[in-house]
């Protein structure tokens, strides 16, 4: 087996000028001798010993990303499609500094724990985290940790969105579209949460034009294609209103989905705005108006803030909130 010693003497430096190339901490070390090392390791067929690695310098060089956000008997995470930009841009960023991405679902301290002993996890990334006993024993562990879609307070790293103004933007074209009663519809509203901003926010550009939502105008689901396109089939029974503020574009093209089978058009019966302009906010029929984030990139942010907490960066950024735009398409009718 090819050895870092091994690497070095090929190519005349030391072992700590290859581990440092390897591990992508090479400052010091010019761009040729860079290319020189990493030709060699092609052409040596190197690969690292990760497990030796782990027990020289008690580091894994792996980061858990924890899903606390959905039950764990549903595939609600994995079914949408925002979460797999998130990940790639985790992933990306991860494998570009060396490191390696462990993905899973816990709703339970005992199993958090469990993870962190049993795997000498460098780091975590988890999303859909509120206040609960859960986080408060994550600030009692030695673990670095970052917090994505999540506005709990306290001292954690966050990587946020700017939701409420998300929610604001949504509900103020339909509004200025001439829409009276818009209906929202989202996962469960949590205080502190992802929702909580954008349906605030919503609140806000109603309250601007002398409304406010009615309880049976706020819809709460766990996001999955059987359950949006039910929910469209839902309200399709109603007639009492002209348009839907969907919180997440699977969501909305579900919502879509299901009112075409019911006989409801939009957006000549009813206009939508989702959130998030994924790839299939242009495969709907209308194409879909939303709010439009860069979740890949988001999701590499958050990476490069965690990673700078494990490597100690001096002033390392603690809070990112990354911007939103509306993108109109073909889902809104003017009505005014």
């Amino acid at each position: 087996m090819v050895t870092i010693k091994d690497i070095a003497s090929a190519v005349g430096v030391s072992a700590t000028t290859v581990s440092n190339v390897i591990r992508g901490n090479a400052g010091r070390v010019s761009p040729e001798m860079i290319e020189r090392i990493n030709a060699a390791i092609r052409d040596m067929h190197y690969t690292p010993n990760l497990s030796a690695r782990a027990l020289v310098s008690s580091t894994s060089h792996i980061v858990g990303v924890i899903n606390h956000l959905v039950p764990l008997d549903s595939g609600g995470f994995f079914q949408d499609p925002f979460h797999g930009a998130l990940l790639a841009g985790i992933e990306q960023a991860l494998r570009e500094r060396g490191y390696y991405m462990m993905m899973r679902t816990i709703d339970n301290t005992p199993e958090l724990m469990s993870l962190l002993n049993n795997w000498n996890l460098d780091g975590l990334i988890l999303t859909g985290i509120f206040p609960s006993d859960f986080y408060t024993d994550l600030l009692t562990q030695p673990t670095p940790f970052l917090l994505v879609d999540s506005y709990v307070l306290g001292a954690a790293p966050q990587v946020r969105l700017e939701d409420r103004r998300g929610g604001y933007l949504a509900a103020k074209h339909l509004l200025e579209m001439g829409h009276r009663r818009v209906l929202f519809c989202g996962p469960p509203i949590h205080e502190h949460g992802v929702l909580w901003e954008r349906y605030g926010g919503f609140c806000d550009a109603l309250a601007e034009y002398g409304l406010s939502p009615q309880p049976s105008d706020v819809y709460g689901l766990e996001i999955g294609i059987e359950q949006s396109t039910a929910l469209g089939r839902r309200l399709a029974e109603r007639t009492d209103y002209t348009a839907i503020f969907a919180t997440a574009d699977i969501l909305a093209a579900g919502i879509i989905s299901g009112l075409n089978e019911a006989g409801r058009r939009v957006p000549e019966d009813v206009s939508i705005v989702g959130f998030d302009d994924l790839n299939i906010a242009r495969l709907t029929s209308p194409q879909l108006t939303t709010v439009h984030q860069d979740v890949t990139l988001r999701g590499s942010r958050a990476a490069e803030m965690l990673i700078a907490q494990i490597e100690k960066a001096p002033g390392a950024e603690t809070v990112i909130t990354m911007p939103v735009r509306l993108v109109q398409r073909q889902s809104v009718l003017d009505i005014r």
